[in-house]
Order: C-alpha cells, then sequence, then structure tokens
C-alpha cells in the first residue's frame, strides 16, 4: 500500500512546476490523471533535444524533458475550450480529491473550471492554482517564467561570481523557481488533504513562482531583513562562513585544472583543517579563529588558502580531509554523477522497460519510505493512452459516448 492510495488528482497543469507536484503525488501513490490538448499534450512532449532514441537509434517523438517529470500518470485527452470538455472536467472532478491547473489567471473561470464552480460540484475538492505572480497583487495577470522569476525575485542577484573578479549575474543551471513551486504546492496540497479529512472542507491553494523564489532566498533573504545591507553575488564563497567555497587545487595529470568544495561550518573543523594542510598557526591566529573573524577577514585569509590547496591534488586532498571528517567533495559532472557509487547504491537511477526503447534509465524519487514505499511506473508514452479507460472506470462511458466525444473533437 502506497501513502496515497485513494486519493485521484485531475491535472491540468503542464511543463514543469504543476506536473513535479503531480509526479511527487504519483509518485507516493495518487491516481494522477494528466489532461492534455487533443493531437499536441504537454508543451514539454516536443522540447527536445535529446529525445528517446527507438532500438535502431533513431530519434522518437519522446522528449527527456516530459520523461523526467511525468511518472506514474494516466493521460487523458480533453479540450477544454469545448463547452463539451468542459462539461467533462466537470464530471471527472466529482470524482476527483485534488484539481490542479496553471493557467493563466481567469483563464479557468472563463471556461467555468474556477473553485468556485468546481468546489460547488465537490466540496471536499483541493483546488490548486500554480501562476507566475499569484491570483493576487499587481502583477497578477503577467506571465511568470523560471528564469524571468530568478531575476526578480533577487536569486540571480546573489549568483555568479563577484563583480569585483570579472561576474555578473547568473541563473541557476535548473529551474529551481519551477521545482520549489512544485514541492511547496505538493506540501499544500497534502495538508489541505489532511483538512478535508477532518472536516469534509476543501480549500483553494494559491501558489506563485514569484512568492516561493522570496521564500527560498533563506538565510540570504533573513540577512538582508536584519542588517539592511543588500547581499551581492560571491561566486562559489558562503556569504556567512569561511573557508566555504571552491579551491583549485594541483592540475590533473592531464594538465587540466582540478577543483574542490570546502565546506569548513564551524571552529573545530576549521582547526581540522589548518592541521591537515600543515598550517595549525591559522587556526591560532586571533583573526581567523571564529568563524565571526574569517568572515571580516575573508579577503586576508582565502588567498592564503587558495595557495596552500594548489599544492596537493585532488585525490590527495579528498582522503586527507574525509579521514579528518572535515567536509568537502568532488565536483561532478553528469558522467561522474551516475556513475558514483554512492547514487547507484542508493538506487536513485531506475530501469523500465519503454515501449520504445527496452532499458530506459531515469531518475528515481529520493523519498524512501520504509513502510509505503513511493511508486515507479513509466511516463504515459502515448499521448491520450488512459482516455478510455479512465471514462469508462470514472463516468461510466459506454461505446457510444466515447465515439461522439471523438466526433465532436473533445477527446
Amino acid at each position: 500500500m502506497t501513502s496515497l492510495a485513494g486519493i485521484r488528482v485531475l491535472d491540468l497543469s503542464r511543463v514543469l512546476a504543476g506536473p513535479w507536484c503531480t509526479q511527487t503525488l504519483a509518485d507516493l501513490g495518487a491516481d494522477v490523471i494528466k489532461v492534455e490538448r487533443p493531437g499536441s499534450g504537454d508543451d514539454t512532449r516536443t522540447w527536445g533535444p535529446p529525445f528517446l532514441k527507438d532500438e535502431a537509434g533513431q530519434d522518437t517523438a519522446e522528449a527527456a524533458y516530459y520523461l523526467g517529470t511525468n511518472r506514474n500518470k494516466r493521460s487523458v485527452t480533453c479540450d477544454i475550450a469545448l463547452p463539451a470538455g468542459q462539461a467533462l472536467i466537470r464530471e471527472l472532478v466529482q470524482r476527483c480529491d485534488v484539481f490542479i491547473e496553471n493557467f493563466k489567471v481567469g483563464d479557468m473561470a472563463r471556461y467555468g473550471l474556477d473553485y468556485a464552480a468546481l468546489s460547488a460540484l465537490n466540496p471536499r475538492l483541493v483546488y490548486c492554482s500554480i501562476t507566475g505572480f499569484g491570483q493576487t497583487g499587481p502583477y497578477r495577470e503577467r506571465a511568470g517564467y523560471d528564469y524571468a522569476i530568478q531575476g526578480m525575485g533577487g536569486l540571480m542577484s546573489v549568483t555568479g561570481e563577484r563583480d569585483d573578479l570579472g561576474g555578473g549575474p547568473q541563473k541557476v543551471g535548473v529551474a529551481v523557481a519551477d521545482l520549489f513551486t512544485g514541492m511547496y504546492a505538493t506540501v499544500a496540497i497534502l495538508a489541505a488533504l489532511r483538512h478535508a479529512e477532518r472536516t469534509g472542507e476543501g480549500q483553494y491553494v494559491d501558489m506563485a513562482l514569484l512568492d516561493t523564489q522570496v521564500a527560498m532566498l533563506a538565510n540570504l533573504g533573513a540577512n538582508y531583513l536584519v542588517s539592511n545591507k543588500v547581499p551581492g553575488r560571491a561566486g562559489n564563497a558562503h556569504q556567512n562562513i569561511v573557508p566555504y567555497q571552491v579551491f583549485e587545487v594541483a592540475p590533473g595529470a592531464d594538465g587540466h585544472k582540478d577543483h574542490i568544495i570546502l565546506a569548513v561550518g564551524n571552529d573545530t573543523q576549521y582547526a581540522k583543517f589548518c592541521d591537515v594542510a600543515g598550517r595549525p598557526d591559522l587556526a591560532l591566529d586571533p583573526r581567523f579563529a571564529k568563524n565571526q573573524d574569517r568572515v571580516r577577514n575573508r579577503d586576508v585569509l582565502v588567498p592564503l588558502l587558495a595557495t596552500i590547496m594548489k599544492g596537493r591534488s585532488k585525490a590527495q586532498w579528498l582522503a586527507a580531509l574525509e579521514q579528518a571528517k572535515v567536509p568537502c567533495g568532488a565536483i561532478n559532472n553528469l558522467q561522474e554523477v551516475f556513475a558514483d557509487p554512492q547514487v547507484n547504491g542508493r538506487g536513485m537511477v531506475t530501469h523500465w522497460r519503454h515501449p520504445l526503447q527496452p532499458d530506459l534509465k531515469l531518475v528515481s524519487n529520493p523519498m524512501k519510505l520504509s513502510a509505503t514505499p513511493v511508486r515507479a511506473d513509466l511516463p504515459p508514452p502515448l499521448l491520450g493512452q488512459h482516455t478510455e479507460q479512465v471514462l469508462r472506470e470514472l463516468l461510466q462511458c459506454d461505446d457510444d459516448r466515447l465515439s461522439e466525444l471523438k466526433q465532436q473533437k473533445v477527446i
């Protein structure tokens, strides 16, 4: 038995934030019915290359992006721009616990699929809207995309190399505003389901990418509000801890530059690092003995450490620091990540037999529950492959009605 067995989600979201949320709910056992446009489906089905290759090594129409965000779902096609499609959604929602969408503000009301309309049909419904800026405020009607939100929400102002070292604003390598919003939405939906379970009352969940981006500034947001000082970019260094950054080490065997991460989190670890480095005097120096002093004097200490770090290879530093229990790490590319014995030992790659590829490898869900393990099933490879199954199962549609819906191009 999975954690969310018996929970049914009607998912009208697409691209990333919403599908990331519903994929998590599906992994935990919810029956997620992914509603897609007939003929085209979720935009990410075509967001490639890379595309999944068939047995002959040729590209198929299956984008890796789509495969990574839609496991454990059932695909149903329905054109909600048509009155008959809207009516079909209203029928389905009466048999669901959660409804999630990421359309522009006001679109669902135009279709008669807003919270007021659907909660009148299903008072226990948890209805989640995900937008760039939320349902209120002066920006509510703007389209909001992850890249712009990273900029507007302050993340790019603290990401990238220091300006005095030739840096500039830099976005994060993955769409973190989308992903964090999807995870916050998951938590909010679970809380609302608990409330509905206790009271029989559903509720509306209003999730905004900008809200999430501001919230996830975490200690940097608190730093500003407490000090009223605007933090700048610090490159690979930490704003509040020193030494906690990337250091260049001795070149690799082929002469290429090598680096490691040194992540000293407290004064005891710093003293251990100084011993490993052969410079115990740096732990006794009153300019550097405590973290607050190291932060204030980072421009003196870091150049000293940079010279020391170049004296040994990556392998030598990692072995010595790990033995001394000083936090450190390699900087792996994705080939190295998926070859890592710890990553493989934790089962972070799942192997599936896909209709187009006998051994499809995708990233696993990281949640490991002892009594209710997460599910692992393929993303629906065919657009609308579960349409008839779902409509027969939930609405008892017979052949005549299915044929009529097809003729009307609703499904």
